[in-house]
């Protein structure tokens, strides 16, 4: 099934500077939100605490509800509108982990009835201790990070027919980990240390695909994160289960454009290597306006009538697949330009590749 007829020639890569533009700005803006929050919104999952969901009879602001927990002490609790607002369901996140568990929930119906009227309910009570939070907050970067390693090896051998670069570069990035490791260097840096050695041996090793790739997938996370700071939304651990399926989308989505570029490179060698690429990008744009058509239907359906427990995640979803499907086209290819324009004698003067 073909949505749009065959071709069509939309110049996708002489829109590539305002992409750009358009990407570093709201990359830009996520890297400062994040800055002047003091990082991501972690849930109880990450951050340790006690997270309390009631339901109450009629719309409250979080400030009234703050003041009637000054009643048993918890007044310096993070309240945040949950679900839907005709619903007049709320978190109260205590980050507190020494309160006993054994009649809170009790407690804070009887204080929040006293105050805000009768029709109080308490949905759920969960506790996580903060170490156990830190440790889930280490594995959850380490799980992002070694999601986008893995592809990088994998597009390096898959499109760049060469597994030596890969394993070379999978082990100078282990050396790397283990050196910046036994310096105690914190986790997020490791993290970002570890991509940016990665886009540094990419670039390196000339594997151009994995590098389009990696810069893509990293613009999409990050961009996805900068909407949920943005929206004051938390990042737990079903919000990282929708990152790495964002991972999964927008990679099977940029080897689809690659896999035809490749394809179209040995089949037209007479044509330039932007021309290739644009008409490249062109014949798969159907089965990209398709695939990403039904995803979004599935997934707006998940997010208006899934309830509350995943609406979180049915967003995350949401914003990563619109991200992904900009990035296979307006990110991955064009980088994927930059770097065959970026060494001289890579075309020749015809202007396609060797």
């Amino acid at each position: 099934m073909e949505f749009i007829k065959p071709g069509i020639n939309i110049d996708f890569l002489g829109k590539r500077k305002i992409a750009f533009a358009l990407s570093v700005l709201m990359i830009i803006m996520t890297l400062l939100l994040l800055i002047w929050r003091g990082g991501p919104n972690y849930g109880v999952d990450f951050s340790g605490g006690i997270l309390i969901q009631v339901k109450l009879s009629e719309k409250q602001s979080p400030s009234s509800i703050r003041e009637a927990l000054r009643g048993i002490q918890l007044q310096d609790s993070i309240i945040q509108e949950f679900g839907e607002s005709k619903l007049h369901e709320y978190l109260i996140r205590v980050r507190s982990a020494d309160i006993q568990l054994s009649g809170l929930s009790e407690k804070v119906k009887k204080v929040l009835g006293a105050h805000l009227g009768k029709g109080v309910e308490i949905r759920r009570i969960e506790m996580v201790g903060p170490k156990v939070g830190a440790d889930l907050r280490q594995k959850a970067l380490f799980a992002i990070f070694y999601a986008i390693l893995f592809i990088a090896i994998y597009i390096s051998g898959r499109f760049e027919l060469n597994w030596l670069k890969s394993i070379i570069m999978a082990l100078s990035l282990a050396l790397v980990v283990y050196i910046a490791s036994s310096f105690g260097m914190r986790v997020t840096w490791l993290i970002i240390v570890a991509l940016l050695v990665t886009l540094f041996l990419c670039w390196f090793l000339k594997l151009k695909y994995a590098l389009g790739a990696v810069v893509a997938l990293m613009h999409d996370i990050t961009i996805t994160m900068g909407v949920f700071a943005l929206t004051d939304r938390e990042i737990s651990l079903p919000i990282i289960a929708a990152f790495l399926t964002i991972v999964g989308y927008s990679l099977n989505d940029t080897i689809v454009v690659f896999d035809r570029i490749r394809e179209n490179l040995r089949k037209f060698r007479r044509r330039s290597f932007p021309e290739v690429m644009n008409g490249s990008i062109n014949e798969t744009l159907s089965r990209t306006i398709l695939t990403s058509t039904t995803t979004l239907i599935v997934i707006v359906a998940l997010f208006v009538f899934g309830g509350s427990v995943i609406h979180d995640f049915a967003f995350a979803l949401l914003i990563g697949v619109i991200v992904g499907t900009y990035s296979s086209v307006f990110v991955a290819s064009p980088i994927l330009l930059l770097f065959e324009g970026g060494f001289p004698g890579k075309q020749k003067p015809g202007g396609h590749s060797r």
